[in-house]
């Protein structure tokens, strides 16, 4: 799991927040800047092809298994994706590059959609929060590469060279797929398109509906599209404000993507621990309210420009309240999930996880050109409001669920 959250947290960075601070170097202004984020929604739509990665085989690929023949699949097709962006920078056709940018998220969304279901086929509910922060340390280490190493190699080599190096550690991620085992009962007979219709894609919606009641099942999947909302919101805009705020590259690599994920582990192992021992309905309470709360931080770093020790105090906030929210929100969210229908019902919830804020997020540039950072940070952290009213509401009803097979 360590090695596959690498692969999952690698591309993340490459399509999205490090992707802005390129686009800027290459003078995109600030509205295309955001509007180009939509890219990522490769990511928030993934459910509408998770239930292929749950019944289609592909030939030649699915000779290792159902999980490791996508995985495979998925992390040859973003090589493909990362490569091609190196190929046609955002300077010689905006267009192009931005159409291989949507090939590498729409592969690093199926890594996701497989990993997930990897991890939560492969081991019992109750070793899913230990799997959960392993998954969460090796996501953070891919965001490292794809934050912090990008951009020093892209100081000094440039962006195009920089993507290109990236690609040698989805060695890693493809040597783990050769090497681990395929979980026991995903191994199944062919059955007729109708039936894989039937049970790929009407069948864990009702499921899910079925288990929970339309009104509780409505208020989960609310809540989960809110939960994210501060974070997002901020996140396509974060690159730029450090590029303003007068930091070099090399700079932002050592402060945001080395020392920040540092401290992002380090509340993710904590928020991993804690999953262990504490009520899941306060962790979501402290995680949501920790995540909004830090982005006022960033009001010290427009107060104090180009001063490290805000940069420092900032991101030490900011990375520590997001590390310790993943482990709890990917715990509950797995708890969620029928193990019969595992890559589409969590494609479905970690879609909505950042659906509303990716798609707020995407206009946000355009928020900063008309009023600002200071107005983007106050609105981002009010934007927890809705999910703690939504909290409250489902507080007695909310289930403290176990993933189930049938």
């Amino acid at each position: 799991m360590l090695f596959l959250g690498l692969a999952s947290g690698l591309p993340f960075l490459l399509v999205g927040n490090t992707l802005s601070a390129w686009l800027k170097e290459s003078g995109v202004d600030y509205g295309a800047i955001g509007v180009a984020s939509f890219v990522t929604f490769a990511y928030n739509f993934k459910f509408v092809w998770a239930p292929a990665v749950d019944k289609l085989y592909l030939p030649l690929f699915c000779r290792l298994g159902q999980r490791r023949g996508w995985l495979l699949f998925a992390l040859l097709l973003l090589a493909a994706g990362l490569m091609g962006m190196a190929a046609f920078p955002p300077s010689e056709s905006l267009p192009r590059f931005l159409g291989m940018t949507l090939l590498a998220a729409f592969a690093g969304a199926t890594v996701d959609i497989a990993v997930d279901a990897y991890r939560v086929e492969i081991a019992p509910p109750e070793a899913q929060g230990a799997l959960a922060a392993t998954y969460t340390l090796g996501y953070r280490l891919g965001l490292i590469a794809g934050g912090a190493g990008i951009l020093i190699v892209a100081d000094a080599l440039g962006w195009q060279k920089g993507y290109m190096a990236i690609c040698v550690l989805l060695l890693i991620p493809l040597a783990t797929v050769l090497v681990a085992r395929e979980p026991e009962h995903r191994v199944r007979e062919r059955v007729p398109f109708a039936v894989a219709v039937q049970e790929g894609f009407i069948g864990p919606f009702r499921d899910f509906f079925a288990r929970f009641g339309v009104a509780l099942s409505l208020g989960l999947l609310l809540f989960v599209a809110l939960f994210r909302l501060p974070d997002q919101m901020l996140g396509v805009m974060a690159y730029p404000f450090y590029l303003d705020a007068g930091f070099s590259k090399t700079q932002i690599a050592e402060v945001s993507k080395v020392y920040g994920v540092i401290v992002g582990i380090a509340g993710a192992l904590l928020g991993g621990w804690a999953v262990t021992r504490f009520e899941m309905r306060r962790l979501l309470v402290v995680s949501a309210i920790g995540v909004a709360l830090s982005n006022m931080l960033y009001l010290l770093m427009a107060q104090n420009p180009g001063q490290t020790w805000a940069f420092v105090a900032t991101l030490s906030g900011d990375n520590f309240a997001q590390g310790f929210a993943g482990p709890v929100l990917v715990a509950f969210m797995s708890g969620l999930v029928n193990r019969r229908f595992t890559a589409t019902q969590y494609a479905l919830l970690s879609a909505l996880a950042n659906l509303p804020g990716k798609l707020l997020g995407g206009f946000s540039g355009f928020l900063v050109k008309d009023a600002g950072y200071t107005a983007l940070f106050v609105v981002s952290t009010v934007s927890i409001v809705p999910t703690l009213i939504v909290l409250a509401i489902l507080w007695r009803g909310l289930p403290a669920p176990a993933a189930v097979e049938e």
